[in-house]
């Protein structure tokens, strides 16, 4: 259970031997951290040395309440706020404190991850896979954090919305487009490709420079 304000939330957390960094997943909104796609990048993540936590930003009581009415998936302000605590915990907690930080987003996650990102101090890089960055709204211009936007090809809107968002961020970007893949990256070998493009951003950004 990791502390988040007035609430508590369920997380896994993973650190193999030698890791070279911790990601922080920040799932889209109806998802929860038991995403197959989320967990999929977690593996691949940490078969390659770097640490990850996959964790809830509602506690039970908000997932039930907002499978009826939906108005929590959609609270960034609320969401990101969450992120920031999960953050807090993971810097002092003792097997992550002395790692770097870095933030995978999903769909409406990836919104909340780069608003968090502004909010406080420490994330060192994010990537956000078929995101909705347009959600963070004017923080992203706020966004100094290392920026990886991967998106589907046959994504349309969503490639065009990470399109806009690419030209709004200022500081380092890049846009990664996998041909023929939708929104979920369930074409073969697409979320092999996601994977395999995340942990290079992220061994690039997080790995201390003594490695």
């Amino acid at each position: 259970m990791i502390p988040a304000g007035t609430v508590n939330i369920e997380g896994t957390l993973v650190v193999p031997p030698g890791a070279r960094g911790l990601v922080l997943f920040a799932h889209g909104s109806g998802s929860s951290r038991h995403s197959p796609r989320n967990r999929f990048v977690a593996d691949y993540l940490n078969s390659s040395s770097v640490g990850t936590l996959l964790f809830d930003l509602l506690s039970e009581q908000e997932e039930e309440r907002d499978a009826v009415t939906s108005e929590f998936r959609f609270d960034l302000p609320l969401l990101s706020k969450r992120l920031l605590r999960v953050i807090k915990w993971a810097s002092q907690e003792e097997r992550t404190q002395h790692l770097n930080i870095g933030l995978f987003g999903s769909s409406t996650g990836a919104g909340a991850a780069l608003l968090a990102s502004t909010l406080g101090q420490g994330v060192k890089a994010i990537v956000s896979r078929g995101g909705r960055p347009d959600a963070a709204g004017e923080a992203l211009s706020n966004v100094v954090a290392p920026t990886l936007l991967i998106v589907g090809g046959d994504d349309e809107l969503v490639l065009h919305l990470n399109e806009r968002a690419a030209e709004q961020l200022p500081g380092v970007v890049d846009l990664k487009i996998i041909p023929g893949a939708t929104h979920l990256f369930e074409e073969p070998g697409a979320l092999e490709e996601v994977s395999r493009l995340a942990s290079e951003w992220f061994h690039r950004y997080l790995t201390p420079s003594e490695f």
